[in-house]
């Protein structure tokens, strides 16, 4: 992330990390992949929501970024500054993950009840808004929506839990025209103030809520194939759950250095994000 005159420059590298440590193999062109999907997201749900999105062809960047032009190329967007929002915003249509083991203990997801008899990787009866806080380092912690409305006041709240919702039901719907399953993803948002509502506790008249940083990508998402969902397992998928897979099976304990990946590794967590990226754009990355 750069600041560049009034905006910033962020550039997604093809590094890849796994249980909160990056790890030293990368993945090539994931961060095209992350870039291009986010931009095609952008573009397809701007009349939901406004996003920070401004360009993503570096001789619109301004002049200190053209002698990195070919570095930046297709994998950088030059985006509006915001104030970010300090709870991360996950929609969760399927039961898996962390929301899976907090249903086997509580018979709920971050404080929203559930059937019972539910299984793992079975689709919800509907879509749930289970925030997070963002966490400077380490995990970030799921909370319930009356913890986040304490954080960032109950009007902000609740418009970030009806765009969640609604940024999740169009994903999921188009994703799924694509054979891919959203099982779940999560959104960050940013405030841009309107004067003199600078250090204001809640979302006032006149600020503009936009969407920011990556939309709906296999870094920030469970993508399952469609073909092969079956319930009571994990599933496989389309993100860098094959990487944490072969970092289970080496048995890892977690903490830095993390192992180097075989090359087979990498080539296969590659041919994911690329295939994800070709069902749900319909085209091959540039």
């Amino acid at each position: 992330m750069y600041t560049v005159d009034d905006h910033l420059l962020m550039v997604a590298t093809d590094r890849i990390s796994a249980y909160d440590v990056v790890l030293g193999s990368m993945i090539p062109d994931k961060g095209k992949v992350l870039t291009q999907l986010s931009a095609f997201w952008f573009a397809r749900t701007g009349d939901i929501v406004p996003n920070h999105l401004m360009s993503t062809t570096p001789e619109e960047y301004p002049a200190a970024c053209l002698p990195h032009a070919d570095v930046l190329r297709g994998r950088s967007m030059l985006v509006r500054r915001t104030e970010p929002i300090p709870v991360e915003c996950v929609a969760r249509g399927y039961l898996a993950g962390s929301g899976w083991v907090d249903y086997q203990r509580s018979g709920s997801v971050c404080g929203v009840a559930l059937p019972d008899g539910l299984r793992q990787s079975d689709r919800l009866p509907a879509p749930i808004f289970t925030p997070a806080t963002k966490a400077t380092s380490g995990h970030d912690e799921n909370i319930s929506a009356a913890e986040a409305a304490e954080l960032v006041g109950p009007r902000l709240m609740e418009q970030l839990r009806a765009l969640t919702l609604a940024l999740y039901a169009h994903g999921a719907a188009h994703a799924e025209s694509c054979g891919i399953i959203v099982a779940d993803t999560k959104f960050e948002f940013g405030l841009i103030r309107a004067a003199g509502h600078e250090g204001a506790a809640d979302l006032e008249d006149g600020d503009e809520l936009i969407l920011i940083d990556e939309t709906l990508t296999s870094d920030s998402s469970r993508f399952w194939p469609e073909d092969t969902h079956r319930p009571g397992q994990a599933q496989p998928s389309f993100d860098k759950q094959f990487v944490r897979d072969h970092l289970d099976a080496v048995q890892w304990n977690r903490q830095p250095p993390a192992p180097v990946l075989p090359d087979a590794v990498i080539a296969k967590t590659r041919e994911k994000y690329l295939e994800a990226y070709r069902l749900l754009t319909g085209q091959k990355l540039q």
